[in-house]
């Protein structure tokens, strides 16, 4: 099919459905640079903030470790357990630094493709074992973007590293004159402040490996035009399909509404053209209600319905007009055609008293029924 059609250049933009499709089988942005440099400044900053503590704590583990009565040194169970609670005490003395590096390692895949977790990307791939596909990998645009990065680590933390030596050689040799405890808080201070410089180097990097990520990972999931012409039926449905199911649709509520037409208190009448079912319930309707409204062999069915009920037809094709392009089904009539509207509702109501009483004259109907120009505008000019 078109997804492994490879005649066809892949120029097209991923549509949304693509895009969350790749996001649900894992394959979103990530940059292993950025990654790596949030976890190493996150390193480097918290030995700096917390290492004068941390060298604190550590001296009184070393001073307790080295200082045994003479009894305990010769009962191996109790060294065990010395040795147990050294261990956990260093374990709880760097678990604030650890804290800080597990935050770092969750920020740096959130900053860039957001979170998420999928089992599909977890699953073997046995195509990575093919060696040609991995021949493929290595000598491909991302294969030459590995290999400059890690160069280009190599050279600045090669470079930066030098210097830094160069620079501290004096205060490295002045270490060995200072006292033991002075001598090591400095080198200590030295260490975190050189790996915190070594680790800001690596912004370099991750600041041209980001774009190219997210350049890249929008590459991989260009399609081509058929692709973007077949996930659209796919998603849209085929045309043919579309328009059964709309006509079903027009048919189930052309049947509802000519349902309603029985209900109806008057059909206004163009007299042929148009036809407009009104309901008005004084109770509980605030103004008359269109039923059901049609034009032509719609309208011709409404009268038919209307006669078959002994609803009353009303010839005004004015009014008609003006109801059928300016009101929807089940909505209220606007109100520049109340007094129309009550005009006509008023003659049926007397002609429904007259014939139920059996009266012999019968009411006349209203004529020069007050119809605003600007809803005649609204509806083109047909006449009968």
């Amino acid at each position: 099919m078109a997804e492994n059609d490879t005649s066809q250049e892949k120029t097209e933009q991923p549509t949304p459905k693509r895009l969350r499709e790749a996001r649900e089988k894992g394959q979103v942005a990530r940059s292993r640079e950025l990654n790596t440099t949030l976890v190493l400044l996150a390193g480097a900053g918290a030995l700096l903030l917390m290492g004068g503590g941390i060298f604190q704590r550590l001296q009184e583990i070393l001073r307790r470790s080295f200082t045994i009565e003479r009894e305990l040194i010769f009962d191996t169970g109790a060294m065990h357990a010395m040795l147990q609670l050294r261990i956990t005490e260093g374990l709880i003395m760097l678990l604030p630094v650890f804290l800080v590096l597990i935050v770092a390692a969750v920020l740096g895949p959130l900053s860039l493709g957001g979170g998420g977790f999928s089992g599909k990307a977890m699953a073997p791939k046995w195509s990575k074992l093919n060696p040609i596909s991995g021949l493929k990998r290595i000598f491909s645009l991302q294969g030459l973007m590995e290999f400059g990065k890690t160069l280009a680590k190599f050279v600045l933390i090669a470079a930066i590293g030098g210097l830094l030596l160069w620079q501290l050689s004096g205060a490295l040799m002045g270490l060995g004159h200072q006292p033991l405890q002075r001598g090591l808080m400095h080198a200590g201070y030295m260490v975190g402040w050189t790996f915190l410089t070594l680790a800001a180097t690596l912004i370099l990097v991750a600041l041209v490996d980001v774009p190219f990520q997210l350049w890249n990972h929008q590459k991989q999931l260009r399609m081509t035009k058929q692709q973007i012409k077949d996930e659209f039926k796919e998603t849209e449905g085929k045309p043919e399909v579309k328009s059964r199911i709309r006509q079903t649709q027009y048919d189930i509520s052309r049947r509802r509404m000519m349902g309603e037409v029985p209900k109806a208190d008057v059909v206004v009448t163009n007299p042929t053209h148009y036809a407009v079912a009104l309901r008005y319930d004084q109770e509980g309707m605030r103004a008359p209600r269109v039923v059901a409204k049609g034009a032509d062999l719609i309208a011709a069915e409404i009268r038919e319905r209307a006669r078959a009920a002994n609803v009353p037809l009303f010839s005004a094709p004015p009014l008609a007009r003006a109801l059928y392009f300016t009101t929807r089904l089940d909505q209220e009539i606007p109100a520049g055609l109340y007094v129309a509207v009550a005009h006509v509702l008023a003659y049926v109501y007397q002609l429904r008293a007259a014939t139920q009483s059996g009266a012999a004259r019968r009411p006349d109907p209203p004529t020069d029924l007050p119809v605003p120009d600007d809803l005649l505008r609204r509806a083109p000019p047909r006449e009968d």
